[in-house]
């Protein structure tokens, strides 16, 4: 008989092949991303982003349960303020909108890990990530605006900060401006490899940070590019980074793997907003399975080497796997 290697022999039952599995998805593995909203009684859903809901602060306590009975260690939170200005001021005002959600998570729930996001976009009126000079946003006199807002996110008990903007410098200031303050142990967890692309679109609806004009190609990265990306990652580990974010996941996962050959800091993989949102339609179709779907995502996101997966699956995630362990 002819000799050859059966390498199906450990796919032969549920037990052997989790015997052999490479990679699994945890709770513990998620980030879920929260946006607070201004007002009073508000529980929007976003009508592109089924399931997922702008909440103002009086309903955030019922939120934060929800996701403490699922096991969910970790939050993203983002801020839509009442009012906008061309200085982006509620970004880094005390009594902001993320500030106080934050204020208000820890002081009931101290162990849930909140991450902010910082950037100027949603709190600008013309929803750019800074200040306008001309008809750009100017780098450098952004960088003070957003070192002020990772000052405030921490002074109010934010436990990583995570710049968004993708100004050249800003990972330097920011760290300079935490230390000086006296937040040297807070971590930054830079959107490092961050492209201009069309997956976005659901969250500029639920962000409200949908530019006026323009778009923002000068400082996000061309997705024709990967070698940039690892440049970007090593200036931003450079100037202090202690983690990396790849954004979107899904049509980047080899700036993951290369990321993750490169780099021994923990690398998040950001399940952006079209990403889900187009699993989302084709299940309410029927088209797929969106249980296998979404778990199959998640482990190819693991398999290209994210420690981390920031995703608007995580709840539905969680109650599958509290499911299968019943």
């Amino acid at each position: 008989m002819t000799s050859f290697v059966r390498t199906r022999r450990l796919r032969q039952s549920a037990a052997l092949r989790a015997l052999a599995r490479e990679h699994t998805v945890a709770v513990s593995d998620l980030i879920y991303p929260l946006f607070i909203i201004e007002g009073e009684g508000i529980r929007h859903e976003i009508s592109s982003m089924p399931g997922q809901y702008q909440i103002s602060l009086d309903n955030l306590d019922a939120e934060i349960d929800d996701l403490i009975n699922l096991g969910i260690p970790a939050i993203f939170l983002f801020g839509i303020p009442a009012e906008k200005d061309e200085q982006a001021s509620g970004a880094y005002a005390e009594d902001g909108i993320v500030q106080r959600a934050v204020r208000q998570i820890k002081a009931r729930t101290p162990e849930m890990l909140i991450i902010t996001d910082v950037c100027c976009c949603e709190y600008t009126s013309h929803g750019h990530c800074g200040i306008i000079v001309g008809d750009s946003v100017d780098n450098d006199l952004t960088l003070p605006l957003l070192a002020r807002t990772a000052v405030s996110h921490a002074r109010a008990g934010a436990d990583i900060v995570a710049p968004s903007d993708m100004m050249d410098g800003r990972v330097a200031v920011m760290r300079e401006a935490l230390d000086s303050a006296g937040y040297s142990t807070t971590p930054i967890m830079s959107y490092a490899a961050k492209y201009a692309s069309g997956y976005y679109g659901p969250f500029r609806e639920a962000a409200e940070s949908t530019p006026t004009f323009g778009d923002r190609r000068t400082h996000q990265m061309d997705p024709a590019n990967s070698r940039e990306a690892m440049r970007e990652i090593n200036i931003d580990l450079a100037e202090g980074a202690d983690a990396i974010i790849v954004k979107p996941a899904l049509a980047y996962m080899d700036i993951i793997r290369a990321a993750r050959e490169r780099t021994l800091v923990p690398i998040v993989a950001y399940n952006v907003s079209g990403e889900f949102a187009m699993v989302k339609a084709a299940a309410e179709r029927g088209w797929i399975d969106e249980e296998r779907i979404v778990m199959e995502t998640m482990l190819g996101f693991r398999r290209a080497g994210a420690d981390r997966i920031i995703t608007y699956h995580t709840k539905d995630i969680a109650r599958w796997l509290q499911e299968s362990q019943a």
